[in-house]
């Protein structure tokens, strides 16, 4: 088994959950939201609920989260529900990532049922800039 990456291995798991925000806002997830549940959980730190627009996207964004957290060396301890696409879940262990088909998202309210937790803000990601040089 590979290690994870060391550029990686001192990541919270609030960094690793703004990694996957980040990873699925750039494959045109919609409603992103982190929420915070290490208080009131006792087997995950973090979810990541978002939506896509059709099951095919919903599956798209699961691969697409995959991908990058399999690029960086992190595990995924469990995944439901990929073939379907109706409701993805990723398990990374302490942080639990939700992918809802848009309108399977409002029945379950994962939301109203973790009211408690509160909001995590997504941070802009940071792009490294080259500085241009005076004349």
């Amino acid at each position: 088994m590979k290690k994870i990456s060391t550029k990686h291995k001192g990541k919270s798991s609030l960094e690793l959950a703004r990694i996957i925000a980040h990873t699925a806002l750039e494959k045109k997830a919609e409603d992103v939201v982190l929420l915070d549940v290490s208080k009131i959980s006792s087997f995950t730190d973090f979810f990541v609920i978002m939506s896509g627009r059709s099951t095919r996207h919903v599956q798209g964004l699961a691969e697409a989260v995959d991908g990058e957290m399999h690029a960086k060396r992190i595990r995924l301890a469990n995944t439901e529900g990929l073939s379907e696409g109706f409701w993805v879940l990723l398990d990374f262990n302490d942080v639990v990532v939700h992918i809802f088909y848009r309108e399977t998202r409002g029945f379950y309210d994962l939301e109203g049922l973790w009211h408690d937790a509160p909001r995590v803000e997504i941070t802009p990601k940071i792009e490294k800039r080259k500085k241009v040089k005076e004349a």
